[in-house]
């Protein structure tokens, strides 16, 4: 079980924490939206997919950035209804196997844009290789 904790600072400054974790968020005033850190949960969740996925399939993977972009409803809840992933890959990656690490992460692994599915978001990425 995970538990976490977010404690009212004052004016609309809220500090967030995972019990266990080392680091803390600043929410609110000064500090990131919640729906902001959840599209960072979610290119997060990915990328690490995706790296993982490449260095098992023995790919050389030098880097990776992650850009993700979302549009929220005007009514409440203020969901996102559509999100798009940017993956911009640095090595001498093959294409069909980073498109297969993306599809794994995006179809299989990652929890947090499963969960923005179930919500009905629609989810759609493109890819960038960047060779030496």
């Amino acid at each position: 079980m995970v538990r976490g904790r977010v404690k009212w600072i004052s004016g609309e400054q809220f500090v967030g924490r995972i019990e266990g974790d080392t680091c803390s968020a600043i929410l609110g005033e000064g500090g990131i939206s919640p729906m902001k850190l959840l599209l960072l949960s979610v290119a997060g969740c990915t990328a690490y997919d995706v790296v993982m996925i490449l260095r098992k399939m023995r790919e050389p993977i030098e880097g990776l950035e992650v850009e993700i972009s979302g549009t929220r409803r005007e009514e409440h809840p203020r969901i996102y209804t559509e999100v798009h992933i940017h993956y911009r890959i640095y090595g001498n990656v093959r294409e069909e196997k980073a498109r297969r690490a993306i599809e794994l992460s995006q179809d299989k692994y990652c929890s947090a844009s499963a969960h923005m599915k179930l919500s009905g978001t629609k989810l759609t990425y493109s890819i960038e290789i960047i060779r030496n």
